[in-house]
């Protein structure tokens, strides 16, 4: 549990070279800690490290695009699939349009 907290102040840091260098004894704690699912997932991070990295250079990242995918995901599994394409857009709008359609409320 104090591995995967740690990992999470990776994101705090200001500068690429202070995250690589906070990336690098995190790896290298994760890799001897002998738990295989951890010592998994820092080998799958290492391999994609120069992308994670990038967030440092432009702080930007993919996680708004991937909620918005989720939830388009959930509402198809829900419906058990659409025969209309058109039908599946609406449901699409509908859900993720932001829309108020709640009726306004009358003050006296």
């Amino acid at each position: 549990m104090a591995l995967k907290e740690s990992l999470r102040e990776l994101w705090h840091f200001t500068r690429q070279a202070w995250a690589e260098r906070f990336w690098r004894r995190w790896y290298f704690w994760a890799t001897h800690c002998q738990l295989p699912p951890i010592v998994e997932a820092a080998k799958l991070i290492a391999r994609h490290l120069p992308n994670v990295l990038t967030y440092f250079k432009h702080r930007i990242t993919n996680a708004v695009a991937e909620g918005l995918n989720s939830k388009v995901a959930a509402i198809q599994k829900r419906a058990c699939g659409y025969r209309n394409p058109e039908r599946f857009k609406i449901a699409v709008y509908f859900h993720c349009g932001g829309l108020n359609l709640w009726p306004p409320r009358f003050t006296d």
